[in-house]
């Protein structure tokens, strides 16, 4: 049965170049603070506040490199304190998420879309999952053992060359089962 390392992926916001700009100034370009289990994602020195309706939470990380459209990711106990409904999505799904402001040191944005609960998933190799009978897209179970042992259902696929093996979850997700980054989660079938 294959192993996989998980990732509790806290709050963050990955940043388009014109969103960064906006936020920190014309030709800004991210400061690296520490590598990522992706290879080439980094999380970077700087940090911004989001602002929802019921409230705002401060010293958001960004994460490198930018992307071509900015994406915020939340926990669901985040979204209860920012008063916003944001939908479980993959990655860059962002038509019809829910709205947000983003503020940094220089300006602000306002996201008519863009803030998401990240749906868990599992980045996986096309070799490492041709051997494990994956695809990409498919929905698959993962158990995790110890004191509030669980097993997590509808766990998205995510097949490429770029990724490294790992479990993402959020901080909610891991919390719920006592994971820590670095544990190893049993992968089930579908």
């Amino acid at each position: 049965m294959l192993k996989i390392p998980v990732g509790v992926s806290n709050r963050h916001v990955h940043l388009s170049a014109q969103d960064l700009e906006k936020l920190f100034g014309p030709g800004y370009q991210l400061t690296r603070s520490k590598d990522l289990g992706q290879p080439g994602q980094y999380a970077a020195d700087e940090k911004v506040e989001l602002i929802g309706p019921r409230g705002s939470i401060a010293g958001v990380r960004v994460l490198g490199p930018s992307r071509n459209r900015t994406q915020v990711e939340i926990s669901r106990t985040d979204s209860f304190k920012l008063g916003i409904s944001p939908p479980v999505r993959d990655s860059g799904e962002l038509d019809g998420s829910a709205p947000i402001t983003i503020k940094g040191p220089l300006g602000s944005i306002e996201l008519q879309e863009g803030a998401i609960i990240a749906h868990r998933h599992i980045h996986i190799t096309p070799d490492l999952a041709e051997a494990n009978g994956l695809e990409d897209k498919q929905l698959v179970s993962v158990r995790c053992d110890g004191p509030r042992a669980l097993t997590f259902d509808k766990v998205l696929v995510r097949v490429s060359e770029n990724f490294s093996l790992e479990f993402h979850v959020d901080v909610d997700e891991a919390n719920a089962a006592l994971l820590n980054n670095g544990d190893l989660v049993t992968l089930l079938k579908a």
